[in-house]
């Protein structure tokens, strides 16, 4: 086989496995933004280009008579961006402190993080919830931000130490020959610099509370306190009168203020995810 053919079958191979790939990734996106336009509110008859449009279904997602879609729009904003805010202000901390600093039980401490990334935050729903209701906790967004920020920091710790530590130490030895002190160094000098890592630990911080469902779930217990999962999945949870078509109309919105956030953060994930994976 010559090496032009050998060439022109791997293209084809590597062209025909990325159309399965976002044909995979398309098909149910596609179905969930036709049957947001679908008439009525069952999907047994929707389609993914559907015959008569409409918009009906967002506009009484809109209509506060109607749905609370608006005020759980807004409870799942407001529980990310503060979830987003404080994991990168911690995370910067920590992950700081690791890269900086030799001090006792270091590496273990590092390693504690790395286990808890295996356990799965389902598995410790029991713990959560006995927690939430002994701190007075239970059905507010403080604690379920507290539980979501303590869930970031392990994880993105290691990639915020990662990261650092690809940034050279000399800079901070510089900067302490000129009179600077370890916090004018941290926020000065080395936190401009991390502008990469930052934006994608803020980005990861805010899409898992945003799109969370089972901690949630647990913790908020009136309808006044859900978040858009949760509420969404109240729609369809219904024993008569499953609001499918609506659920599809909110799950579609759901995107807008993610696909925001990456587009704004696009251009450091590259150098963020690589440098933040190093071993050190």
């Amino acid at each position: 086989m010559s090496i032009k053919k050998e060439k022109y079958i791997r293209l084809t191979i590597t062209y025909l496995v990325i159309f399965i790939m976002f044909a995979i990734i398309l098909y149910p996106l596609a179905w969930i933004i036709g049957s947001s336009f679908n008439p009525g509110q069952s999907l047994s008859g929707s389609s993914i280009i559907p015959k008569n449009a409409t918009l009906a279904h967002y506009r009484e997602l809109f209509d506060p008579g109607r749905s609370h879609y608006l005020h759980w729009y807004w409870n799942s904003l407001k529980v990310s961006i503060l979830t987003m805010v404080f994991t990168v202000i911690l995370v910067s901390l920590t992950g700081y402190s690791f890269s900086r600093y030799r001090f006792a039980g270091r590496r273990k401490s590092l390693m504690t993080f790395l286990v808890l990334q295996m356990v799965p935050n389902y598995a410790a729903l029991i713990a959560i919830f006995v927690l939430a209701f002994l701190t007075g906790l239970l059905d507010s967004h403080l604690g379920l931000i507290l539980v979501y920020v303590g869930g970031q920091i392990p994880i993105n710790t290691w990639l915020m130490k990662g990261y650092l530590d690809t940034i050279p130490r000399e800079l901070d030895e510089s900067a302490k020959i000129d009179g600077a002190g370890h916090f004018r160094i941290f926020l000065q000098i080395v936190m401009p610099l991390s502008s990469p890592i930052i934006a994608v630990v803020a980005l990861f911080s805010f899409i898992a509370p945003f799109a969370d469902f089972i901690i949630a779930s647990i913790l908020l217990r009136t309808e006044k306190n859900y978040t858009l999962a949760v509420g969404l999945y109240e729609m369809v949870a219904k024993q008569f009168g499953a609001e499918f078509t609506n659920f599809a109309a909110g799950a579609v919105l759901i995107a807008i203020p993610i696909s925001i956030l990456f587009l704004s953060f696009q251009k450091y994930f590259v150098s963020g995810l690589t440098a933040g994976g190093t071993k050190g």
